[in-house]
């Protein structure tokens, strides 16, 4: 378990060989840029906002553009597409998109133009067959849908009110306006809502009358037409086939620029490397003709890039320790083991300076309980053979991915071992098969115990392996304060705690509540239990007085001290955490018996096989999907919560080198020689 040493690197070279030491640690990837040298009248800061910005916006574009594509020509994917990670691409292919970068940028917008015109032309469909509907109700109509006069009369339609009839209109008129004799109404259509009416009176009548009928809902249609709307539904649905004759047109040109999508993937990283070389040089100090980088680097390698770029380049690389109160970024090394437990470390918080890296202890204690949660034999063997399938078939996805799948190719691993020792496969499936199906009841052995027929049994085996958890991380904080010279401090954070939880648990061994929960007596010789007495007492009583030790205060630092004491009941609230591996463990062995007892109550013919079958696969998935989670949030519970709280606070930066950050591919990487 390791974190890497880091050092500082710092270039000084020419402004000749700026853009190619930069592209050069940009492909190497292993420097954090991190300057220490400010603004002064020798060196200063290029602006390079602009420049940046630029580059940002033209790998924006081309990423709309393949979002588009992705929207009308889906790329084929197989379902396991975001296993495969990347795509490797030569340099030689990277060099030849490049230098047609340009032309890509103008494919880009063409495929944006052509996404635009094609909403356009989506929206002039619906504004038509908007149109078309307000029409629909006007067809019997054989005048144009519009106010017309004539040397005597007008003509105008509208609408009333659903239920309106015609009486109803002549009442209106009749009440409201008794000098318009002259108007004449038909109904054209109704519905539910609405009735639709064409009024024609006198020209001096039209304005009484169409106020008598505004004043019960009467309203002009929103749309009027030159033609009737017979005609003008005709002419619509002519412009509207035209339209989608052109959405067809359009969608097909954007289809056949698909052939273009990898191209268009490799300009857009182009950009975005370019954007980030030059958010870098932006912030490298300069004069008129030198220029410095400095930043992090791992130990490891620094020597080498150091060689190699002075061999190189005109330019000199210095290598120095770090200071004192430099806190620089943290990476993980560990064994290919724990390497795949990394990640829960990181999510919980990477060491910071002076912490060690807890990634290989807990990686043996992460796996252990989770396969003792999960605790079913066929369970692990289709996580694990999953898992190393996927690892195995799919090399180029991504770290953090791999990384998980080997963690649940080695929890699996545990859950097999786990599963053999409590004699769990699917549940008691071979109990099940074989009374159901061959009239004889087979049940595989198991080798320690069977955790149904014993719960208490798991119960105190969990609350043993809690309490060496607990230690453990009790031992490691030990080592921390020896390694760093604090005596004091490891004697009263330390030995005082194991001689007080010694002194208890000895103490509740031989008593009435420890037998009435074991089933079994334990008996101390005299001088033991005395021993236990002496520890307890001994550790209690120096907590109480040391815990404080730093305040001068005697009444202050007793009852600090006596605080401290009362973190007893967060010591025993730890240990019985632990007894969500005898929960979880119980709840997969009695969920898959349930499921496998289902299956078996129906009847031993081939439809009762076939719905065997069905609710067997059915079930188990489920199970399994469901205690998968369940075991591997309680394992991180286990370690962020009552491991690491004993020893580990985290809040270390990770390491963000200055590299190709790609999104869709990757140039084959260029390595130290």
């Amino acid at each position: 378990m390791a974190v890497l040493k880091m050092r500082r690197i710092s270039i000084c070279a020419l402004k000749k060989d700026r853009k190619a030491i930069l592209e050069k640690l940009q492909s190497l990837g292993v420097l954090e840029v991190n300057h220490i040298l400010e603004e002064d009248e020798d060196f200063h800061k290029m602006d390079t906002v602009g420049r940046k910005q630029g580059f940002e916006k033209a790998a924006a574009s081309v990423d709309q553009a393949l979002d588009i594509l992705e929207r009308y020509a889906p790329e084929d994917k197989s379902m396991f597409a975001s296993l495969e990670g990347k795509k490797l691409i030569s340099p030689e292919k990277g060099m030849e998109v490049q230098e047609e970068r340009r032309e890509l940028l103008k494919t880009a917008k063409q495929i944006y133009d052509l996404d635009r015109e094609h909403a356009e032309q989506n929206a002039a469909i619906t504004k038509l067959e908007n149109s078309i509907e307000s029409l629909t109700p006007w067809l019997s109509l054989d005048v144009p849908l519009r106010t017309s006069k004539t040397e005597r009369t007008v003509f105008f339609p509208g609408t009333m009110p659903g239920g309106t009839t015609l009486e109803k209109v002549y009442e209106i008129l009749a009440e409201k306006a008794p000098d318009a004799e002259s108007a004449d109404i038909r109904i054209i259509s109704q519905e539910q809502s609405t009735v639709y009416l064409a009024v024609i009176c006198l020209k001096e009548e039209a304005g009484a009358v169409e106020e008598a009928l505004r004043s019960e809902g009467f309203a002009r249609p929103s749309q009027t037409w030159e033609e009737i709307p017979a005609r003008q539904k005709e002419k619509l649905e002519r412009q509207t086939a035209d339209c989608r004759g052109k959405l067809s047109e359009i969608e097909e040109k954007i289809k056949a620029l698909a052939s273009q999508r990898e191209r268009l993937q490799i300009v857009a990283d182009y950009y975005r490397v370019r954007g980030e070389k030059y958010e870098v040089l932006g912030s490298l100090p300069q004069s008129e003709r030198t220029f410095v980088i400095s930043g992090y680097i791992p130990a490891a390698v620094s020597d080498k890039v150091a060689d190699s770029l002075m061999k190189k380049y005109d330019c000199m690389a210095d290598v120095e320790e770090l200071k004192e109160d430099e806190e620089p970024p943290v990476i993980l090394k560990n064994n290919p083991f724990s390497s795949s437990m990394e990640g829960v470390v990181e999510s919980y918080g990477l060491p910071v300076k002076g912490e060690i890296d807890p990634t290989t202890i807990m990686s043996f204690f992460y796996v252990f309980f989770f396969g003792m949660m999960l605790s079913d034999a066929a369970y692990g063997a289709i996580v694990s053979i999953v898992c190393g399938i996927l690892v195995l078939k799919f090399p180029r996805m991504s770290d953090g991915m791999k990384k998980s799948m080997k963690l649940f190719f080695y929890c699996g691993l545990s859950t097999v071992v786990w599963g053999i020792l409590f004699g769990g496969y699917f549940g008691n499936i071979v109990d099940i098969v074989s009374a159901k199906f061959f009239g004889t009841t087979i049940t595989p052995p198991a080798l320690w115990f069977i955790p149904l027929n014993e719960p208490m049994k798991l119960l105190l085996y969990s609350l043993l392996f809690g309490v060496i958890h607990l230690f453990t991380g009790l031992i490691i904080k030990g080592y921390l304060c020896i390694r760093d010279g604090q005596i004091m401090d490891f004697f009263c954070d330390v030995v005082l705690w194991f001689m007080l939880l010694i002194g208890l648990i000895l103490m509740l061994l031989p008593s009435e509540l420890f037998a009435s929960i074991a089933q079994m007596e334990i008996v101390f010789p005299e001088w033991l239990n005395t021993l236990a007495k002496v520890l307890a007492i001994a550790g209690a009583a120096g907590i109480v007085l040391m815990s404080g030790r730093s305040n001068k205060n005697p009444a202050l630092r007793i009852a600090l001290g006596a605080y401290d004491l009362y973190n007893i009941t967060g010591w025993l609230s730890d240990v019985l955490s632990y007894s969500r591996l005898l929960a979880l463990g119980l709840a997969t062995g009695v969920i898959a018996s349930v499921i496998n007892q289902m299956g078996s109550m129906l009847p031993n013919n081939v439809i009762g096989i076939i719905f065997f079958v069905l609710i067997f696969l059915v079930g188990h998935s489920m199970n399994l999907a469901i205690n998968l989670l369940g075991a591997y949030v309680h394992t991180n519970r286990l370690q962020f919560v009552e491991f690491f709280g004993k020893f580990y606070e985290g809040g270390g930066r990770p390491f963000h080198p200055f590299r190709e950050n790609t999104k869709y591919a990757e140039i084959k990487e260029e390595t130290l020689s």
